[in-house]
């Protein structure tokens, strides 16, 4: 499969949640972004149906710190038949601890290729320009954020010629079992996971369809 060159993006914020999915009460955040945050982060900028993006790297720049706070959640999904959910009407409402990181910053390693659903008028060229030209400028269809909407996460490209930030080589090597993306091509979509190793504060991704994969 053809991939444009590789991008380098900086992103930073003041506090972070990548949900473990097996904590059931409290949520627990990992201790560094997953991959699907990243693409969250990367869609958040750009992205069409003709592009897929494809997260290689992701460096950690600061050391892990936790903090538990208190977060209230809305128990109820808005649906046609619920138009209207009150975040202050105690019957919705929940109050749950959280596990989340703070002062985060890490290094996005990715590139872009075409989906299946790309046609002979697309090409990664077209792709590349648009989201240099949109990540230079600060440009985001939304606000990207790092794991939960309410923790903004802001960003910044780095130039070709700019080195890496050194990498924080503290925290765990070896996390266990990550939540890696979720598998569309199934019905109804499935999660998928692998078993990361940090080297250095820099996590290598896979490939998707990797063996190191699975779900």
């Amino acid at each position: 499969m053809e991939l444009s060159r590789p991008f380098r993006l900086l992103v930073w914020g003041d506090y972070a949640l990548f949900t473990r999915p097996e904590m059931k009460v409290e949520r627990v955040s990992y201790e560094i972004m997953t991959p699907a945050a990243a693409r969250g982060i990367l869609e958040a900028i750009l992205w069409k149906p003709q592009m897929r993006w494809i997260v290689e790297r992701i460096d950690r720049l600061k050391p892990v710190r936790f903090q538990q706070i208190r977060r209230n959640e809305v128990a109820l999904k808005a649906s046609p038949d619920r138009l209207e959910i009150r975040s202050d009407d105690a019957d919705v409402r929940q109050q749950r601890a959280a596990m989340v990181l703070r002062d985060v910053a890490y290094l996005v390693h990715a590139r872009i290729g075409l989906s299946t659903r790309a046609g002979p008028e697309d090409s990664i060229t077209k792709y590349v320009l648009m989201f240099k030209r949109r990540a230079e400028a600060g440009q985001c269809h939304r606000q990207p954020c790092l794991g939960c909407r309410e923790f903004s996460a802001y960003f910044r490209l780095l130039d070709e010629k700019e080195p890496d930030p050194p990498a924080d080589e503290t925290g765990n090597p070896r996390p266990g079992w990550m939540f890696y993306d979720w598998d569309y091509s199934r019905r109804p979509p499935m999660p998928r996971f692998f078993e990361p190793v940090i080297e250095r504060g820099r996590m290598h991704v896979p490939p998707f369809e990797s063996l190191e994969v699975r779900g």
